[in-house]
C-alpha cells in the first residue's frame, strides 16, 4: 500500500482496547454556523434568526444537530480510531438543544472491540457548558486495516 508521505494511519483494531477515551472542547462560532449553512443550503431560520427563534419555545437560535454529528465523525476521523476509519452505523439522541456561542465537551470511549468483524463500538456523550447532557450515542466504526 502506498501513502504520501507524512499521511497518518489511525489506530487498527489490534491497537485499540476498550476503555480507551478521547476528550474534546468545541466552541459554536458563528464562522462554523455559517460555512455549515452555505455548504448546505439548509435555510431554516431557527438556526440563524434570533427574532424567528425568540417566538419558538427554544428563544434563541440553535446549532444544527448535523453539524453537532460532524463535530463526533470528525473526531473518529481524526483521532479515535483516526485516519483510514470508516463509519458505519450511528445511533444518536439529542437530548437537549445546543445554542450559538456555547462551548461543548465531548466524550469518545472505545466500549466493544469484534476483532473478527474488524468492528469498534464507539460510545459518545456530550455535555453543555452547564454539565448537562446534550448528546448520546453509539457509533460502529471500521478502523483502518
Amino acid at each position: 500500500m502506498l501513502l504520501r508521505k507524512g499521511t497518518k494511519i489511525g489506530k487498527k483494531i489490534d491497537e485499540l482496547s476498550v476503555g480507551e477515551r478521547l476528550n474534546l472542547t468545541e466552541k459554536i462560532e458563528d464562522k462554523d454556523l455559517l460555512l455549515y449553512l452555505g455548504l448546505t443550503n439548509d435555510s431554516n431560520p431557527l438556526f440563524i434568526q434570533h427574532d424567528y427563534a425568540a417566538e419558538t419555545s427554544f428563544k434563541k437560535p440553535i446549532v444544527p444537530v448535523i453539524m453537532l454529528n460532524g463535530i463526533i465523525t470528525s473526531a473518529i476521523s481524526k483521532h479515535l480510531p483516526g485516519p483510514g476509519s470508516y463509519i458505519l452505523e450511528q445511533n444518536i439522541s439529542y437530548l437537549l438543544p445546543v445554542y450559538h456561542y456555547e462551548t461543548i465537551e465531548v466524550l469518545l470511549e472505545v466500549q466493544q472491540i469484534n476483532t473478527v468483524e474488524n468492528i469498534v463500538d464507539v460510545f459518545v456523550t456530550a455535555l453543555n457548558e452547564e454539565k448537562q447532557q446534550i448528546i448520546e450515542g453509539v457509533f460502529k466504526v471500521m478502523p483502518p486495516v
